[in-house]
């Protein structure tokens, strides 16, 4: 299986769909699809296929002379929209047998794609006026602009694009791309017993972290396990996957859009109307969240009902907001909301189905509905909104962002109200039936209700920050777990409600509330919060951010968790491939998490990761967790409290090729002072022994006095080096009692010693040795992808609580700026075991001057020698890329 940069084919693995979904009522009434273009992207088809009576064309769009499937997956994917059982002997009919069909061959027979071809082939299938376009394809690059920005342009051109979700089910946050785009029909797929099919995608799309929040997907769900399509010479055979799913329902659409008088097709039918359709006549299915579901199961009959009925309208998706409705309305029903709590945001899809082009012409607002049948309480929320002002092609979105004013703070109850907007549309004149259509206005309303409670307590509110975690597409994010061959990218969002889903809902049962935080961290007021999780960042830190966080743990009780992962820069060299469609080298930007970032966070603290990647199975207290390409601590102040684990070198494995255990702190516990000197950064000690410890411990106390000292004193610092055993993507063995322990510990007080009795106290610091600091890389990049770095330190106010850290103005002013180089070895101090950082003077002395002069005046040289052959070479590759791609390259792609 290929990295999931590609956009690659949804593999497939006897039932007859047709006669399920009941198609035989429409072909009955004479419906077949007869006068609609479909065209099929995929591994092409033989000319002489019995199954197909109406191909009007195959075109070869790859590197490769030949239109024929090789593979079989085109052949399959055009039966389902199109087999005719009419003197064919065919056992699987597709559901619109009399459309006309065009396929294009847009995969090799070794399931390799390229940009170029789509686009070459996206702009002929404008040309050629095709009314339905499936694409059983998908990938996770929603970033790469010339294929968005092409889908778009067939949408606007009237093109009713389907196409699947993506096979990476049952993991939330894997919709593919074209799939997850506002104006394509995205498809999941069900079994024959109406269950969410596990390898069928989830939602929500991640376009909108980490400020934002992301869109409902699917669209659609319909059958796509085990159903019976056509060979590749002839017979039928089934399969199963979203690439099944998907020609399912752009064979129905096509057969609905046959049901349209031939005159009012151009009206009627259009990317926005056949998704209303669709999503008016879905049946829910019972139990699946909205994110797994979207509207429910594909009924052909009821949407043929609404089609016949329809008028072009306006509407909202998700047409009805309950927040209080579970599990449909998973995850927003299972929190309800308070005074000063992060907003929460719902983004809303609007489509347009009057015309391509609309905007909205009134600021969206929260009122009660028309003639008072809707309005409960509306004064008992501050709504805000952001939203897009032209709807193009035929949709658009709103965000909304729901927060509690202080007046309420101890009110509980439930609101109901719209959300009310006016839309202003311009159909052309071929969309209506006048030579000069004039605008056409309409308000539509949302209907909103949502469960307000009294402010939680201070310990039992977690806030995760989402601010500071980076994924693919934005560059190359290499995967947190390194054995993972099949995976090069790490592209799900790294949300509580993504691939960290199961640890949200652990934490709520559990009896925490959870919040996300998607600006820097001098944008929330630590006094209402508990703890703060770091969990798997990879971004940098403003100094502000450092400074305040400082504070926030020592003189503000906030408690600290950070769950890390490998870093290596060498590592990280191994993992970099040469991609044939840019034709250039890719090395990651970070390792599975930001040491270096993280260090400099942590720092004033006296706690510092390391380079070694290690992996393995940690037990605690007789419990497992699998420990998956994780860090391990090499700083940790007197004091602190450490768990040992033994582990495998994994870094030593990949580059010497040797395979050596040892005991390493994978789990560190301090509470430090506002006060402490700043410890020294590197140790005199080379060895991989640590300071001695003893596991004594305060005494017991109760709870209720555990809580109130929690409060009272500074906060509490938990480091865990790897977060595997929490994610969902690539979970081994989970660790979930680990992170039930350390709330114990840092929310209600409880001794360290009863949690972790193996648990040991250091009488003195360990720190870094020389040159065992994680380094960012000479060529650092990442700050072309950074949040942070060139930016601005800036609370965006539509998404964040209306605070802003008051600390030092010039702090705050101050940019991230990428550090010049590690601090030198400083003497580790007595006493305390602690001193601050003493500094080599780095000057060069005049004796060596000339040296160095010489050195650099050949390296100079043989560096021009250099640049010139390269820009040779570059005339040729330059020639080589014009040929696959006029404008951005594209990974090459493979099942």
């Amino acid at each position: 299986r290929p990295f999931r940069g590609s956009r690659r084919l949804h593999a497939s693995s006897l039932n007859q769909v047709t006669d399920i979904l009941m198609a035989q009522e429409l072909w009955q009434e004479k419906h077949t699809g007869a006068g609609i273009k479909v065209a099929i992207f995929d591994t092409g088809l033989r000319a002489d296929h019995p199954h197909f009576k109406n191909v009007a064309e195959i075109t070869n769009w790859t590197s490769e002379q030949t239109t024929d499937d090789g593979l079989g997956h085109g052949t399959f994917v055009a039966g389902l929209i199109a087999a005719s059982d009419t003197g064919s002997g065919c056992e699987c009919p597709g559901f619109a047998p009399d459309s006309e069909l065009h396929v294009f061959r847009v995969f090799t027979s070794q399931r390799v794609s390229y940009t170029s071809w789509f686009l070459d082939a996206f702009n002929y299938a404008i040309k050629r006026e095709v009314d339905v376009l499936n694409l059983s394809i998908g990938g996770p690059d929603f970033m790469d602009r010339p294929f968005v920005e092409k889908v778009w342009e067939m949408s606007a051109n009237n093109i009713i694009i389907v196409s699947a979700i993506g096979n990476d089910g049952p993991l939330y946050g894997t919709l593919n791309n074209p799939a997850d785009q506002l104006d394509v029909i995205g498809v999941g797929g069900i079994d024959f017993q109406d269950k969410i099919a596990s390898f069928s995608s989830r939602g929500m799309t991640t376009w909108e972290l980490p400020s934002g929040y992301g869109r409902v997907k699917p669209d659609i769900v319909t059958y796509g396990q085990s159903v019976q399509g056509s060979r590749i010479y002839g017979g039928c055979r089934a399969l199963s996957g979203t690439s099944v799913a998907s020609p399912v329902v752009a064979g129905a659409v096509a057969l609905l859009a046959s049901s349209v008088p031939v005159e009012e097709r151009r009206t009627l039918v259009n990317p926005a109307s056949m998704k209303q359709i669709l999503i008016a006549g879905a049946k829910p299915l019972v139990g699946p969240n909205i994110f797994e579901q979207g509207p429910g199961r594909l009924d052909l009959l009821h949407s043929y009902k609404e089609l016949a009925q329809y008028k072009p309208h306006t509407s909202f998706w998700p047409d009805t907001l309950d927040l209080t409705k579970c599990p449909y309305m998973w995850p927003y029903c299972t929190q309800p909301l308070y005074h000063s709590a992060m907003p929460v945001v719902v983004n809303v899809t609007i489509l347009n189905g009057v015309a391509v082009t609309g905007e909205i012409t009134s600021e969206p607002v929260f009122r009660v509905g028309h003639h008072g049948q809707i309005g409960k309480n509306i004064d008992h929320l501050d709504i805000a909104f952001q939203y897009s002002k032209t709807l193009w092609p035929w949709s658009g979105y709103l965000a909304i962002s729901i927060t509690v004013p202080e007046q309420y703070a101890d009110w509980e109850g439930d609101v109901e109200g719209v959300v009310a907007l006016e839309v202003t549309s311009y159909p052309d004149s071929s969309q209506t039936k006048d030579d000069e259509p004039v605008p056409h206005k309409e308000t539509i309303e949302l209907p909103l209700k949502v469960r307000v409670v009294r402010r939680p307590p201070r310990h039992m509110r977690v806030l995760w920050d989402q601010f500071h975690n980076l994924r693919y597409p934005a560059g190359y994010l290499p995967r947190d777990a390194l054995d993972v061959k099949d995976e090069f990218f790490d592209w799900n969002g790294d949300h509580m409600h993504t691939n960290f889903k199961d640890l949200y809902t652990h934490l709520r049962e559990w009896g925490y509330y959870v919040e996300t935080l998607g600006g820097p961290l001098t944008c929330f007021d630590a006094s209402n919060y508990g703890t703060l999780m770091l969990v798997d960042s990879e971004d940098e830190y403003y100094p502000a951010e450092i400074a305040k966080l400082h504070e926030d743990v020592t003189r503000h009780g906030l408690n600290l968790v950070v769950v890390a992962d490998w870093y290596n820069t060498e590592v990280m060299k191994k993992n970099k491939f040469f991609d044939e469609n840019s034709r250039q080298w890719w090395l990651p930007l970070t390792g599975g998490a930001n040491l270096p970032a993280l260090n400099d966070l942590l720092s004033p603290m006296g706690i510092y990761f390391g380079t070694r990647v290690y992996d393995g199975e940690f037990d605690i207290n007789g419990r497992h967790g699998s420990y998956s390409s994780g860090t391990a601590l090499i700083g940790f102040p007197t004091g602190g409290v450490i768990v040992m684990s033994t582990l495998t070198d994994q870094s030593g494995q990949i580059l010497k090729g040797k395979s050596l255990k040892s005991r390493v702190p994978i789990l560190g516990i301090h509470t430090p002072s506002y006060d402490d000197p700043l410890p020294s950064l590197v140790s005199t000690n080379t060895s991989d022994s640590y300071p001695s410890t003893n596991n004594e411990t305060d005494t017991d106390i109760t709870e209720e006095e555990r809580v109130t000292r929690s409060l009272e004193q500074p906060g509490k610092v938990v480091v865990f080096g790897d977060s595997n055993c929490l994610d969902n993507a690539h979970q081994k063995t989970d660790c979930y009692w680990l992170m039930q322990d350390i709330m114990q510990i840092v929310s209600k007080g409880e001794n360290i010693a009863k949690v972790f009795p193996s648990a040991e106290v250091l009488l003195e610091p360990f720190v870094p040795s020389e040159g065992s600091l994680p380094v960012r890389p000479e060529e650092y990049e990442l700050p072309r992808f950074s949040h942070v770095a060139s930016r601005p330190l800036v609370c965006p106010a539509y998404t964040m609580a209306h605070y802003n850290w008051s600390g030092d103005p010039a702090l705050i002013a101050r940019p991230w700026v990428l550090p010049t180089a590690p601090p030198s070895s400083p003497v580790l101090g007595r006493g305390t075991g602690r001193s601050r950082p003493t500094h080599v003077d780095s000057t060069i002395s005049a004796e060596y001057t000339h040296v160095y002069f010489l050195v650099y005046f050949i390296f100079g040289c043989g560096a021009v020698f250099f640049l010139i052959v390269l820009a040779l070479r570059s005339r040729r590759t330059d020639r080589v890329d014009n040929t696959l791609s006029p404008t951005h390259p594209r990974r090459a792609t493979a099942v």
